[in-house]
């Protein structure tokens, strides 16, 4: 690819196309890329068009990060399809990259940094020896230079250059520190002196993080000096410049207080001598760090130094009288206290409210950090803290009790405390608490907030209300809970999108709470007296405005269809409400988690619904089919393998013949461009199975079976091996062997190349899966002349080479089950292994037997998992995401076979009682002493006797 006004007009349209909304033009955009990233220079020609100055910056980011991933796919492939940039282009890549992004806006020079981290961990320091001092000498020209509006740029990635790099950095530092010095009270401008600092400070803190190199440790005082003088003194001039002036200093001390707390955490020996001085300042600057939003990462990072000192060997910082109930009410209080952002953020973005506060994504908010800082302090004062915070939570309730409506602030910083400082039991959701009686807690200071009449009254304590009773749902007794459905319903129904949806969580994880046998607490007998009510207010939920796709009342839809019993009318009312959405989410897919809760909704509906009443299948078929026609009319990418998945479990529900609109999307699974997009293989074989399973004769007929092992061969010479042997064993299991037969020699001949080519884990596991399949279900003498007609004599070198010294790594029940059976019947049934010529490979068969049947798997599957191929899935790409409720039914093909162990003792006895003598002697020279202990203790377990 050339660099000309005709490249520069076609990359820079097909980049913009790549924006647009509209998922055509997006589309052909990519495709064209993906087509030109194949032809020489591409990475180089993408790189000149982010350097060029006429190009729009949105264009210029698209195309950086188009940049970034072509480089991890092409500068040293793992997959061998791609090909490897010439050595040519990236020779003048390396020379462009550093400048173009040392010179960039901050979107972009961030793409070109992950670029620069990309090509350094393969090519630095060996095959890109200037690197370094190109970076190096770029610090030095700026440390040289009074014009600090440009220093930006210092913003890299320079961890792997420590060695070179420390020395110019303190450099810079120092003399921007002496400049501020001077500058401070002469009204010159320290704004880019601070912005400065502040990406030193940054730096230092990459190039500290793995260990304290030895530089640093040399140069400690100079750092911390310097560190400790911004944490205390003031800055009049930037401060009391406005909220700007204030923003930039509180950056450069946020900054500080991250590198004093990664010294405490990681070289908290060589650091001690500092602690005592810091830990008062940030203790000083805290108390005069205001609530304004502007100054939370301040405040965050503070509070987070301190929590580190807490739970160190220096806590005793803490011991001293009165410092723990200062803490408290001059920390810990105000920063939880409610503040007019947060009441903000409740109202007007009710899903990043959520992701903070239920989700556990606040770490960086004051609210979370203020209660660490408390559990922290706790860990060697427990007691003390638990009677502190007790007694304040005491007075904010005894405060919103003397004027609930002047102070419901007070409650709501009650719970929190409550609820903020529970202790969450590992592996399990239970949660306790020793700061509060949870039941006693439930029935005086949650239950009047959910039995409220009005939902919609302050609705920040009601989310609250429902937030400790999710919580705390496993210590709640049932008949306790029980009393509240009705109300969690009503609460659907708030306008508050917090509220309706912190509802909506509650009963859902209600749902999900297991008695202490392991089984559902609560049952469809607790759900079906509100089954109408809660379905009706959920689908209600949805049509408030911003909940339209609220993936809380999806998943409680979903998991209340779990568990309540169905109706036919409640089945046809649910279905058509699932329809509607699904038909206005195809539209334009924006929420994945609501959109795939959409659809197990459906899964579970079709399956609990229709298998218990098959007469809902075609009123099922009539409200969904419009919509799954829309999605593949559409080409509705993200859904695809949805819709497969769902159109796999409606063929499966029919009885044969299946209605002819299903062979029409049989057509579609058999066109090649099916196929090429990887993330709807599993979800099309899983439908290309379920045709097999129920149109058996419908696929006999023509040249359809062709097409089905075309797409067998293309799946096993791919990465989804796997889920070619999916397609080929169903064929083996639902097809006559008259109807296989003609087609047999081309499957061996197909299996022996892969074999050949590639002898992976997963290829010789899933063969062998496969021939113990067709010799259960159509006999070993079918499985043995078969391949024989390929090549003479294949069928014992198959044997002797991969099912004998492979069988040990079978996994999985039914696996296991199938081929022991198999191998077991081969030894006792097949010519040619009943040969007495060949009584080397029968007793290393036993040999194997009994190993794969008497070991546990730990034991002996030693196998090296195969390479996953990530090339075609890295970025923002569709994937495959199964549906739980859609799954294929996992069928035991030998299911009068109770005991595969006895199968096996029993087949040898019966054989060994035809040739009295013959076989004990056979055992005792080809199987393992281990083996023929176990084997006899088989014999003694059945009862049983080898002859």
């Amino acid at each position: 690819m050339e660099w000309n006004p005709n490249t520069l007009q076609f990359l820079s349209e097909t980049f913009l196309h790549t924006l647009s909304p509209a998922p055509e033009p997006r589309r052909r955009a990519e495709s064209a890329l993906s087509e030109a990233a194949d032809r020489p220079n591409f990475a180089l020609t993408v790189l000149r068009l982010i350097a060029e100055p006429s190009v729009d910056d949105q264009i210029r980011q698209a195309a950086a990060v188009n940049f970034k991933n072509h480089l991890r796919h092409r500068w040293s492939p793992s997959d061998d399809n791609a090909a490897t940039i010439i050595a040519s282009e990236k020779v003048q890549i390396k020379s462009l990259i550093v400048p173009l992004m040392l010179s960039a806006s901050p979107k972009i020079q961030s793409q070109l940094s992950e670029a620069l981290a990309l090509i350094s961990n393969h090519d630095f320091p060996k095959s890109w020896p200037d690197l370094l001092p190109e970076l190096v000498a770029n610090l030095h020209k700026a440390s040289q230079t009074s014009d600090y509006y440009k220093t930006n740029d210092l913003l890299l990635d320079l961890k792997y250059c420590l060695d070179s790099f420390a020395a110019p950095l303190l450099e810079i530092f120092l003399k921007t520190a002496s400049i501020i010095d001077s500058a401070v009270n002469s009204g010159a401008n320290l704004r880019p002196l601070f912005e400065s600092q502040r990406l030193c400070c940054r730096i230092f803190y990459s190039l500290n993080f793995q260990e304290l190199p030895e530089f640093f440790e040399d140069h400690m005082n100079e750092w911390m000096t310097e560190f400790r003088k911004y944490l205390t003194n003031g800055y009049p001039a930037l401060e009391g410049s406005g909220p700007d002036g204030i923003a930039v200093v509180d950056e450069l001390r946020a900054a500080v207080c991250e590198n004093i707390n990664l010294y405490m955490e990681k070289n908290e020996e060589e650091f001690q001598g500092y602690l005592n001085d810091f830990a008062l300042a940030v203790w000083t600057l805290l108390g005069n760090v205001s609530q304004l939003s502007s100054r939370d990462r301040l405040a965050i990072t503070a509070i987070k130094f301190l929590t580190t000192v807490s739970t160190s060997v220096h806590h005793a910082l803490f011991a001293g009288e009165g410092v723990i109930p200062q803490i408290c009410q001059g920390i810990v209080i105000p920063n939880v206290r409610l503040r007019e952002d947060d009441e903000e953020l409740f109202e007007m973005n009710y899903i990043e409210f959520i992701r903070r506060d239920m989700e556990g994504s606040d770490l960086d908010t004051r609210r979370r950090i203020a209660c660490e800082l408390l559990k922290g302090i706790g860990m060697h004062y427990g007691d003390a803290v638990r009677s502190i915070v007790s007694a304040q939570i005491q007075n904010l309730l005894s405060s919103f009790a003397a004027n609930p409506g002047e102070n419901w602030k007070d409650k709501d910083c009650a719970i929190y405390l409550v609820v903020s400082l529970a202790t969450k039991k590992a592996g399990s959701s239970y949660v306790s608490t020793e700061l509060v009686d949870v039941q006693s807690f439930f029935e005086s200071v949650i239950v009047p907030e959910l039995q409220s009449p009005d939902v919609n009254g302050y609705p920040i304590l009601k989310a609250g209300a429902l937030k400790f009773f999710t919580m705390f749902r496993a210590q709640i007794s049932k008949h306790v809970v029980l009393r509240f459905f009705q109300d969690l319903a009503r609460f659907l129904a708030a306008e508050s999108n917090v509220v309706h949806s912190y509802a909506a969580n509650c009963i859902e994880k209600l749902l999900l709470v297991k008695d202490e046998g392991g089984k559902a607490l609560y049952t469809s007998e607790d759900i079906n007296p509100i089954f109408l009510i809660l379905m009706n207010n959920l689908f209600n939920a949805l049509k408030f405005p911003e909940s339209e796709e609220n993936q809380y009342v999806m998943k409680c839809i979903m998991r209340v269809l779990g568990v309540a019993d169905i109706s036919v009318d409640v089945a046809r009312v649910c279905i058509e409400g699932l329809s509607s959405l699904l038909g206005e989410v195809c539209k334009n897919p924006k929420n994945p988690v609501f959109n795939h809760y959409i659809f197990e909704s459906v899964a579970i509906l079709v399956k609990r619904a229709c298998e218990r009443d098959l007469s809902l299948v075609s009123a099922f078929e009539a409200s969904l089919f419009p919509r799954l026609e829309m999605i593949l009319a559409n080409d509705v990418t993200e859904f695809l393998p949805y819709t497969f998945q769902l159109l796999a479990q409606l063929v499966e529900l029919n009885r044969p013949p299946i209605p002819p609109i299903y062979m029409q999307i049989f057509e579609i699974l058999l066109s090649p461009d099916s196929w090429e997009r990887k993330p709807n293989v599993p979800a099309l074989v899983r439908l290309l199975q379920a045709f097999l399973q129920k149109a058996p004769n419908e696929i006999s007929q023509g040249d359809r079976l062709t097409k089905v092992l075309g797409i067998f061969e293309k799946l096993i010479q791919s990465s989804s091996t796997e889920q070619g042997f999916y397609v080929l064993n169903t064929v083996i299991e639902s097809l006559q062997y008259d109807v296989i037969k003609p087609y047999i020699s081309h499957i061996w001949a197909a299996l022996f190349r892969e074999l050949q080519n590639r002898r992976t884990v997963k290829l010789i596991k899933s063969l062998l899966i496969f021939m113990s399949l067709f010799l259960i279900k159509h006999g070993s003498s079918n499985v043995v002349d078969s391949m024989n007609s390929v090549q003479p004599g294949i069928f014992i070198v198959i044997m002797n080479q991969f099912w004998i010294p492979n069988l040990k790594l079978i996994t999985g029940v039914i696996e296991l089950k199938l081929t022991a059976i198999a191998s077991t019947r081969l030894i006792c049934e097949s010519p040619v292994l009943l040969d007495p010529t060949a009584s080397i490979s029968w007793g290393k068969m036993v040999d194997s037997i009994i190993t794969l049947l008497s070991r546990p798997e730990q034991d002996r599957v030693e196998e090296e998992p195969d390479m996953p191929d990530f090339s075609e899935n890295v970025g923002y790409t569709a994937t495959f995401v199964r549906l739980h409720n859609a799954g294929k039914k996992e069928e035991d093909p030998l299911k009068d076979i109770r005991d595969p162990r006895e199968f096996f003792v029993a087949s040898l006895s019966r054989l060994s009682a035809l040739s009295p003598g013959r076989y004990p002697k056979v055992i005792s020279e080809n199987v393992d002493p281990a083996n023929q202990t176990a084997l006899l203790q088989f014999c003694s377990t059945y009862n049983l006797q080898i002859v």
